[in-house]
């Protein structure tokens, strides 16, 4: 599968600078989504993707709140969108 390359540019940065969750808001504006809630088996899960890769996936903490997942998911975005680094926290690495 062919990786598509993120842009960065074509969002005011005036729009993104002042979220609490700059990552999150910048792949938003840029069409992408997040989804947080139950992944059966998985209690919570919060994932991230644009058009074409899933940018993270995380799985809630025990005794982690909200806002935690939230910022751990923002800096798990600006990972994959800066260094192209995915975060999959939810499948297991193939046997081998």
């Amino acid at each position: 599968m062919e990786s598509h390359k993120r842009r960065r540019d074509g969002i005011s940065s005036s729009r993104v600078t002042g979220s609490a969750y700059p990552n999150i808001a910048e792949l938003i504006e840029n069409g992408g989504q997040i989804s947080i809630g139950a992944l059966p088996p998985i209690k919570c899960a919060a994932v991230a993707n644009d058009d074409y890769n899933c940018l993270a996936m995380l799985k809630r903490r025990p005794g982690e709140t909200l806002q935690q997942l939230l910022e751990r998911l923002d800096a798990a975005i600006g990972r994959a969108l800066i260094d192209e680094e995915v975060t999959d926290e939810i499948n297991e690495p193939p046997a081998g």
